[in-house]
């Protein structure tokens, strides 16, 4: 039988969907509790927004309308909550509340399994600088994973700024960067050595570089930690003392943790769970992304993928 929907989509049974939409519920009454009002954004936005956002090509979909223009399919809700904050709250006083429960859109390679449409349920907070919107975000993201069932999981926590800063400091050129980078942000840790092995560095340089990727553990990583990533570790440091006992004791501080979206700026989050091999989740500092729409504002916000959510509360219940 050929194939009925494209590679990455797929239909969803009246069981399942009664299952999902009780899952946004719990994590959409979390988020309203919490002071976020929803929002719904355009499938469609214009390209030119987008690559203002996150650089040219970065959209997966991309079409023509009636009168030419050229639009794209919403690949995040980050940005369009950022143009929407742009353009319908330009007077408004901060801090900015808002929640979602909406499709993305990402193209996938043949063959791997991933998801083109992608079941969205998130928080942006605008206006609110480090550490406390940073502990404001995580918190809401913990209640939300609690009111949906989960019990097993853990919050890795990094910075966007961290390795970038190092590879600069060791005096690796920039077109390398954004290679190592790269494949950091996919978890390919062969592939970064590989590419450090060419660069000719000093021997403890390089395994400095191929030893932080691999830093993983509790508050006890920050302590005595190399110099040179003193500034990334320190704001780390202030964003976890200041979280309630019932979120610090999710996290795990991971050095490795680095986003293939360029506009994230400081600490980054992602959620995981021994129930699937995937992160449930992730989030972030985009400090200076709100300016590409006109509002210069610190941000941070949090996206959650309901179907490997479900499919991880299932799987803690079918284990537990």
């Amino acid at each position: 039988m050929s194939e009925r929907t494209p590679s990455g989509t797929r239909d969803v049974l009246p069981d399942e969907m009664r299952e999902l939409r009780a899952l946004t519920d719990r994590t959409r009454g979390t988020f309203e509790a919490a002071g976020y009002g929803e929002v719904y954004t355009p499938a469609l936005e214009f390209e030119r927004d987008s690559n203002a956002a996150t650089g040219p090509g970065a959209a997966s979909y991309r079409m023509f309308d009636e009168r030419g223009n050229v639009l794209v399919l919403r690949s995040d809700m980050t940005v369009p909550i950022a143009r929407l904050v742009g353009t319908r709250y330009s007077a408004t006083p901060g801090p900015l509340r808002f929640c979602y429960v909406a499709h993305s859109y990402r193209s996938v390679g043949s063959h791997r399994g991933h998801a083109r449409e992608v079941l969205q349920a998130g928080v942006e907070l605008i206006g609110a600088p480090a550490p406390e919107g940073t502990v404001e975000a995580l918190t809401v993201l913990c209640d939300a994973l609690d009111a949906a069932g989960l019990t097993g999981y853990r919050v890795g926590v990094g910075d966007a700024t961290l390795y970038p800063v190092l590879l600069e400091r060791l005096g690796v050129a920039a077109e390398r960067r954004s290679e190592i980078l790269r494949d950091l942000s996919v978890g390919d840790f062969v592939g970064v050595e590989s590419q450090l092995s060419w660069l000719g560095l000093a021997p403890e340089d390089a395994e400095l570089l191929i030893s932080v990727p691999r830093m993983r553990g509790g508050p006890e990583l920050l302590a005595g930690i190399d110099p040179r990533l003193a500034d990334a570790a320190g704001g780390l440091r202030q964003v976890y003392d200041a979280l309630p006992p019932r979120v610090a004791e999710r996290v795990i501080f991971d050095f490795g943790l680095v986003r293939n979206l360029g506009y994230y700026t400081g600490v980054l989050f992602q959620v995981y769970d021994d129930a699937i091999g995937e992160p449930i989740g992730s989030g972030g500092r985009y400090d200076e992304l709100l300016a590409q729409f006109g509002r210069p504002e610190p941000a941070v916000g949090f996206a959650l993928n309901v179907e490997l959510l479900h499919t991880a509360v299932a799987g803690e219940e079918r284990d537990g």
